[in-house]
């Protein structure tokens, strides 16, 4: 027992290693990488070479194949050469294992000191992120001495070789469960490194560590297609392409691995070297014969999933992508981008909300109350979405850009509740007591109202751009405001005190909606604070210096120095 717990803990730490790696390059190289892939996919064989770069240097053709899906459900790239790019990443999984097959153990101590010297001596993210990238390759190759040392006694276990030994005669058998193990494993690597490791030691017979390899390249290709099924059906093509293309490949080979054997051996001595030389040949293969033909592959797949109908579900978030979450710069690029269209559906709201007052329709007062559950919705994918990112250790500048973004959206969101159950409420009072605005009232209400809307789109642009100069002016809306609600509400009392009945038979409905205006754009103004903050033009407080004992005087303070947030 205690033999399979350290091989359980060395793989373990394979795989721990294996996402610091892949971790580490995508915090440092997340954005490069992604643009990279979008630009070159235009050609074949530039995709093919792409994915097999990427892949390589990722470590994993499971994240190389969700970044491309997400590319493909947003229609930033053909299927075919999305599907071209598999292939490269199927090849460039196996340029690890060619490197691991080869005894660099002694590597791994240096590599360690190397990633924990840098990563503790340094605050810089980039720095870290590639000390990280050290660490994880020390962890990799510590693993692997693990698993060998630990699956040392494992040659004279007779139970084992009983257990596996019919695995030899049923390659199917053996296929299904390496396709089992490496789905839970989330990682073809790992599951190749351990067969590797077993061979070289002669628990397992080279017959049955090829099958084995077969079944941990067709579960390799399952992980993406079982993560991508919520997806829309233009997403899961990429992965369901690739896996019908290895499933293909591994139903061939699998009959010939008795005819392929004394050429491994005509190449290499060394069992676990031609354990990693049939997974490099079986991927290299694959991309000889599909390459050409991706074209059709395609085409099966999209009879396979063809393409749904539009229903463009408004409250279903559109740039929130998950493969970005490895990388925060390009995740916290999607919360914004997200954010911006929740914006946009409260801007719509709050547009529309004056239409209703004018109009008195009721059906709009409906249309709008719908967009205030899109609005509820989007917060709370981006909510989650950012609480996923937040898991990853963030740098301080990600880690305030999170609590932005985050900030932001419960804002909006505020605002989104203000229409809906303020104003929308009063619009429908408004309605069913028949009654109008004086014409004087009416159009300050409409004046503050375009303001306000102004407001909320220059907020926009402050927290997409977090231009100072912006900031600065939207928050000095926010005076310009409450002083337009002090002095439309005087000319309300005004027109009361001169006996206007309009003003009179509405004026809790006027001066109600003067407050929620001016609440609204309390929430619009607030995005400009962190920016301020950060640039050093806001005070910590805005309360005066206490005045000596012997001074009574009272001097009125400034709109600056009275003004809370």
């Amino acid at each position: 027992m205690h033999i399979l717990i350290d091989i359980a803990g060395g793989i373990a730490l394979l795989l721990w290693g294996i996402r610091m790696v892949r971790t580490g390059v995508t915090r440092a190289f997340g954005s490069a990488i992604r643009r990279g892939i979008a630009v070159a996919t235009r050609r074949r064989l530039t995709a093919f070479t792409t994915g097999m770069a990427v892949t390589g240097i990722l470590q994993s053709s499971t994240a190389t194949a969700l970044i491309v899906s997400s590319f493909g459900g947003r229609g930033l790239i053909a299927l075919p050469a999305a599907l071209a790019v598999m292939l490269g990443a199927d090849v460039g999984s196996t340029l690890v294992v060619q490197v691991l097959s080869l005894d660099v153990s002694w590597l791994s101590p240096l590599f360690l000191l190397i990633g924990v010297v840098g990563f503790l001596r340094t605050e810089d993210s980039k720095r870290r992120n590639l000390s990280r990238i050290m660490i994880g390759l020390g962890l990799m190759l510590l693993a692997i001495r693990l698993i060998m040392l630990a699956s040392h006694p494992l040659r004279e276990a007779e139970t084992l070789s009983v257990v596996l030994r019919p695995l030899t005669d049923e390659p199917l058998l053996a296929i299904l469960l390496a396709a089992v193990l490496t789905w839970l494993a989330h990682s073809s690597l790992t599951v190749v490194v351990l067969v590797m490791t077993l061979a070289s030691l002669h628990v397992i017979s080279l017959q049955l560590a090829l099958a084995l390899v077969l079944g941990a390249n067709v579960g390799g290709a399952i992980t993406p297609l079982i993560m991508t099924l919520g997806q829309p059906s233009a997403a899961r093509r990429v992965p369901l392409g690739n896996l019908l293309m290895r499933v293909a490949g591994a139903a061939v080979c699998v009959w010939t691995i008795p005819y392929v054997i004394p050429y491994l051996g005509a190449v290499s001595f060394d069992i676990g070297h031609r354990v990693a030389n049939f997974h490099t040949a079986f991927n290299l293969a694959l991309a000889i014969v599909f390459l050409p033909f991706v074209g059709g592959v395609a085409a099966i797949v999209m009879k396979i999933l063809p393409e749904q109908a539009a229903t463009d579900d408004e409250k279903q978030p559109r740039y929130l992508e998950q493969s970005a979450l490895d990388s925060p710069t390009v995740a916290l690029s999607c919360a914004s981008r997200e954010t911006m269209r929740m914006g946009d559906v409260v801007a719509d709201m709050l547009a529309r909300s004056m239409e209703v007052f004018r109009r008195d329709d009721s059906s709009l007062v409906k249309e709008v109350e719908r967009c205030d559950d899109t609005v509820d919705s989007l917060h709370e994918a981006i909510k989650l979405y950012l609480t996923r990112l937040a898991r990853n250790e963030l740098d301080p500048s990600e880690s305030r850009r999170t609590i932005e973004i985050l900030s932001f959206t419960t804002n909006l969101e505020h605002v989104g509740d203000i229409i809906d159950k303020n104003l929308m409420e009063l619009a429908s009072k408004k309605i069913k007591a028949h009654s109008s605005f004086s014409k004087e009232g009416f159009a300050e209400i409409t004046s503050m109202h375009a303001q306000v809307v102004a407001n909320l789109q220059l907020a926009l642009n402050v927290f997409n751009s977090g231009d100072i100069k912006l900031a600065r002016k939207l928050l000095e809306q926010k005076v310009h405001i409450r002083e337009m609600e002090q002095r439309f509400s005087e000319a309300h009392y005004a027109r009361i005190g001169a006996g206007r009945l309009e003003s009179m038979e509405t004026s809790s409905l006027h001066l109600d909606v003067l407050r929620d205006l001016k609440r609204i754009n309390s929430h619009v103004t607030s995005v400009a604070y962190p920016i301020l903050e950060d640039a050093g033009q806001i005070a910590s407080s805005r309360l005066r210096a206490p005045k000596p004992a012997d001074d009574n005087a009272e001097s009125p303070a400034s709109d600056a120095d009275t003004e809370s947030r």
